[in-house]
């Protein structure tokens, strides 16, 4: 799991588990029909509201953001492709069709692909800025999955509440059903923020914040083989990538 994950998790648990303990409050924050109300509910409204299509690919998503595979550093995507400038200067650009089998890039390996089979750098460029585009969309759909649980979750809380607050009115001569209409009501609350601002938000933002680095490290892909393709050395091809890396990085901040 990544560790960042693994910290705001016990972070955040522990001052909820820190909060109800203090407050004598932890055995009264487990109740089944509140748990399902704000869980089913959730799920129900997300499954009316995305295809199934879209909703296969939330578990792979889900388990992306929980334990991230190993992904490439800026470095390392810069060494490689000057490597593949290299090659090209020694052997001619013909010799990178060697490199391709070892290359575990699809997206690299389409774009040199396309240098080899003799495609201008215009429409090099545009394919590939095609497919980023497309990949962008498709990973937005997963994430707004994810923000629109979170949306819907607290509604659900919301809802838990009126359906306690309607037990209590029905039961104001029964003290005892007063008491589990009141848990109801406040506990489905504490589930519905609890969900939203500890899985389903959290999760959506981080799948978000892993497609902007893998989509910064294509876009540095596209410079890279355009400048392999126009015959340049690997020192300026070097340069180039970084100086690139470096805006696109301000930009973002910005």
């Amino acid at each position: 799991m990544d560790l960042m994950t693994i910290i705001g998790l016990a972070l955040g648990i522990g001052s909820v588990y820190y909060t109800l303990k203090a407050g004598g409050l932890l055995n009264m924050i487990y109740n089944f029909p509140s748990l399902v109300l704000v869980l089913g509910g959730t799920i129900a409204s997300t499954f009316l509201t995305y295809p199934y299509r879209i909703l296969k690919r939330v578990p792979a998503a889900m388990m992306l953001a929980l334990f991230p595979q190993k992904r490439w550093t800026a470095e390392r995507y810069i060494s490689l492709l000057v490597n593949l400038a290299e090659e090209a200067k020694r052997g001619g650009i013909d010799s990178l069709q060697n490199e391709l089998s070892k290359i575990k890039d699809h997206f690299l390996v389409d774009g040199l692909q396309m240098v080899l089979d003799g495609l201008p750098p215009e429409i090099v460029r545009e394919n590939l800025i095609k497919e980023i585009t497309f990949i962008r969309r498709r990973h937005q759909q997963v994430h707004a999955v994810f923000r629109s649980m979170g949306a819907y979750a607290p509604v659900f809380g919301l809802l838990g509440t009126l359906i306690g607050v309607v037990g209590v009115l029905k039961n104001l001569t029964n003290p005892e059903a007063i008491g589990s209409s009141m848990a109801v009501a406040v506990i489905t609350t504490f589930y519905g923020i609890f969900g939203t601002n500890f899985v389903f938000l959290p999760i959506a933002n981080k799948l978000a914040a892993y497609t902007e680095e893998e989509l910064l490290l294509k876009e540095v892909a596209i410079e890279g083989i355009l400048a392999i393709q126009a015959g340049e050395i690997p020192s300026v091809v070097s340069r180039r990538l970084q100086a690139f890396l470096a805006h696109k990085m301000r930009q973002k901040r910005k």
